[in-house]
């Protein structure tokens, strides 16, 4: 008997293809030293991982197997790429710490993406806990979009702020931190969130003013930024609640 939790769907397992194919396409440019495709090359990565969970949706198609494939090709696309973009790009020069460093972005995407998956049934569909990694790895790659340059690659950037971008990165794909996933974001929640308006003006203010990179990059940095002060303001009046209640 054929068992649909093996066997994938067609539609939604070409998209998965692709977002595998652009993840090695893209460790291959880096490999050449041209980051400007290899970065472009994880973006376009994650617009197939976009599709093809949604082509598993609309097509009502989504099995065990699907889930697995998914994850596998993630690890390329959003754990090895970005690592070795950012190793080939800056820290090849630092030699084994250079190797160490930029294989966090791997090993803690990895444990994310099993965390996700153990945890697939009965979680919370309107968070994700922990920065999902394609986030992770589209904040890598347009910042290497955004500040590489050609003759003098990112050797204007002190070390410490690579080193804590990716710290922090890592650290945050394997903490509790609480992301929003995209059903969250529809007109209405929109416009009554003040915080998500400001966002869409300024990325909307932004369009006209600075490369399509820079823009991704100032986007998805503000996606991880508001998700920690999130954290510690809902840690902070969690402590302050359950101090009012001892009293």
């Amino acid at each position: 008997m054929n068992d649909q939790r093996l066997t994938p769907s067609i539609v939604p397992s070409l998209f998965t293809a692709m977002n595998m194919f652009c993840g090695f396409l893209s460790i291959v440019y880096a490999s050449e030293y041209n980051f400007n495709y290899a970065g472009w090359l994880i973006i376009v990565a994650a617009i197939f991982d976009v599709l093809d969970g949604f082509m598993a949706r609309i097509t009502n198609s989504c099995s065990e197997l699907g889930v697995e494939l998914d994850s596998l090709a993630d690890i390329i696309s959003f754990g090895a790429a970005p690592a070795y973009l950012i190793y080939s790009a800056y820290f090849k020069s630092f030699g084994p710490i250079g190797i160490v460093i930029s294989s966090l972005l791997l090993i803690t995407g990895g444990f994310r993406l099993a965390r996700f998956n153990v945890q697939l049934v009965g979680y919370n569909k309107e968070y994700f806990t922990g920065l999902p990694i394609p986030a992770s790895a589209i904040t890598v790659a347009t910042f290497i979009l955004s500040f590489y340059q050609k003759d003098k690659g990112l050797s204007g950037l002190p070390a410490e702020l690579l080193v804590f971008i990716i710290l922090l990165l890592s650290y945050l794909m394997i903490s509790k931190v609480k992301y929003d996933t995209a059903s969250r974001f529809n007109f209405r929640k929109i416009l009554k969130n003040p915080v998500y308006i400001i966002i869409v003006i300024f990325i909307l203010a932004a369009i006209y003013l600075f490369p399509l990179a820079y823009i991704l990059f100032v986007s998805f940095a503000l996606i991880v930024t508001f998700g920690i002060f999130r954290h510690i303001i809902t840690i902070f009046t969690s402590n302050k609640n359950n101090s009012n209640n001892s009293h």
